[in-house]
C-alpha cells in the first residue's frame, strides 16, 4: 500500500517478481489492492483493513492503526512467517512498526538507515548510515553505526575489512564539530573496524572509503543532494545530446553507452535502505520507487536474508 504510485506499481513489481525468481513473497494490503495480486505464482496474501498514509504522524499511527499493512509486515517478520519486510510508505511507519513488533538487538542504542550508494565503474558500492532515522546523535551511536555499517558491507559485498570513515568537513583529524570531534576518537580506538578517519562529502562516490558514518540529519541531506544532481546530470545529458536536425545522430551513438550509467546511478538499482539495528530485516524504499524499484528490493532482500545480518550484527555487538 506505501508509496506515491501505489498500488499500482507495487503490484507491477510483484508480477515481475513472480515471473522472474522463485523468491516467496506475502503481499499485505487492503481487500481491494490484494485483488489485484491473487493468482501470482509465489505469492501469498493477506488482508489488513488500514493503511498509514504518507502523511501520519508515524509513531501514533502505528500504535492506532494495528491492523495497518505495514504493522501486518513487522509482526510477519517477528513471527517468523516471513525472513524480511518491505515498503515503499511511510518511512517513520516502516521505521516504528519494526522496533515495536521486532524490538532493537541487544545493546544496539538506535537503529540506522544504511543507504546504498552506487559508484560509477565500480562494482562495490558505498554504504551511508544513518540516512535519516536520527537526526541527533551522540558519538556512542556514531561508533555503533560504524559496526553495523561495517558488517553490512563486508557480508554483501564480500569485502574482507570494509573502510570506515565519518563524514566531515576536512579529511584532517580534528576537523568538524565537537559531536564528530568526539566520535573520531572512539572510533579510531575500535578494533571491530577499519576506521581511516575523516572523509568529505565528494568521497561518497569515488571508492576512497566503503562506509560512510554521520548523524541522521546529516546523512539524509547527502543522500537528497546526490539524488537530485544524480537526476539532474541524467537530464543535462539527454538535452544535451538530443538531435538538432536529422542529420545529428549523436543521441543514437550516445545513448547506448550512457544508459548503463543512468540506470546504475538510478535509486531505483537497489530497491530500498536496510534498516540496521532491529531484531529482523526490515528494507525501506522511496516513496517515488517505481515499479524496477519494488523488484529490485524485493531481490536485494533476499540476498540479505542468506546472509544471516541480523546473526552477525547481534554476535559482534554482544
Amino acid at each position: 500500500m506505501g508509496g506515491d504510485h501505489a498500488p499500482t506499481v507495487v503490484v507491477e513489481g510483484l508480477e515481475r517478481v513472480s515471473k522472474e525468481t522463485e523468491t516467496p513473497i506475502l503481499a499485505i494490503g487492503t481487500p481491494e489492492t490484494i485483488a489485484m495480486v491473487e493468482g501470482l505464482s509465489n505469492v501469498t496474501v493477506r488482508s489488513a483493513r488500514e493503511v498509514i498514509e504518507m502523511d501520519e504522524d508515524a509513531a501514533y499511527a502505528v500504535r492506532r492503526k494495528k491492523d495497518s499493512s505495514i504493522v501486518r509486515c513487522a509482526e510477519a517478520v517477528r513471527d517468523g512467517e516471513a525472513s524480511a519486510m518491505f515498503s515503499a510508505g511511510n518511512t517513520g511507519a516502516a521505521m516504528a512498526a519494526s522496533l515495536f513488533k521486532m524490538g532493537r538487538i541487544s545493546k544496539v542504542s538506535r537503529p540506522a538507515i544504511a543507504t546504498t550508494i552506487p559508484r560509477p565503474g565500480q562494482d562495490v558500492p558505498t554504504i551511508l548510515l544513518d540516512s535519516g532515522a536520527n537526526p541527533d546523535c551522540i558519538p556512542e551511536w556514531i561508533v555503533q553505526f560504524a559496526v553495523m555499517g561495517s558488517i553490512y558491507s563486508g557480508l554483501r559485498f564480500n569485502l574482507q575489512s570494509p573502510k570506515v570513515g565519518i563524514l566531515s568537513i576536512g579529511e584532517e583529524a580534528g576537523k568538524g564539530n565537537s559531536m564528530v570531534k568526539e566520535a573520531y576518537e572512539l572510533l579510531k580506538e575500535d578494533k571491530r573496524i577499519n576506521f581511516i578517519g575523516n572523509c568529505e562529502g565528494r568521497d561518497v562516490m569515488t571508492g576512497v572509503v566503503d562506509v560512510v558514518v554521520t548523524d541522521g540529519f546529516t546523512g539524509n541531506v547527502v543522500l537528497k543532494t546526490l539524488e537530485g544532481g544524480m537526476r539532474a546530470f541524467a537530464r543535462a545529458a539527454l538535452e544535451a545530446l538530443s538531435p538538432r536536425d536529422e542529420s545529428d545522430t549523436l543521441l543514437d551513438a550516445a545513448l547506448p553507452r550512457l544508459a548503463p550509467l543512468i540506470t546504475t546511478l538510478s535509486a531505483d538499482t537497489y530497491g530500498g535502505a536496510a534498516l540496521l539495528g532491529v531484531d529482523g530485516l526490515c528494507l525501506i524504499g522511496h516513496g517515488s520507487s517505481g515499479s524496477d524499484a519494488i523488484y529490485n528490493a524485493v531481490v536485494e532482500a533476499d540476498k540479505i536474508v542468506r546472509l544471516n545480518l541480523v546473526d552477525a550484527i547481534a554476535s559482534t555487538l554482544r
